[in-house]
């Protein structure tokens, strides 16, 4: 069984930057695909990066590409997402999830979620 532990998250100003963590546990991390996903209030969850088990080939939802940044430490079993120029539309509770080989659906493991909030 694998589990995934966020954090980082935290009340941010609108323009600031996080770097939240994502850490897993259970079995090796570099046989996992890791997605990050986010969910705001009253939305539906939102996909918004991913990093790949074997080329470290990374992906990016539209809306963050150029403030987001997706890395992964299979020594540390942790997958990071740095967060630049915090809009206040940035505001969810963050997620990782985790799935053997590649980017794509569905994810098999999920963690408990990190909030972050944007005050403007």
């Amino acid at each position: 069984q694998v589990h995934l532990i966020e954090s980082g998250g935290g009340l941010v100003q609108a323009g600031g930057s996080l770097r939240l963590s994502c850490a897993v546990s259970g079995d090796t991390m570099a046989y996992y695909a890791i997605g990050w996903f986010r969910q705001a209030p009253g939305k539906e969850r939102e996909g918004v990066s991913c990093i790949s088990r074997s080329d470290g080939s990374v992906y990016y939802a539209d809306s963050v590409k150029d403030r987001f940044t997706i890395s992964r430490d299979n020594a540390k079993n942790s997958v990071y997402l740095q967060i630049d120029s915090l809009q206040p539309e940035d505001a969810a509770v963050y997620y990782c999830a985790a799935r053997r080989g590649r980017c794509r659906q569905p994810y098999d493991y999920w963690g408990q979620g990190t909030q972050v909030t944007v005050s403007s």
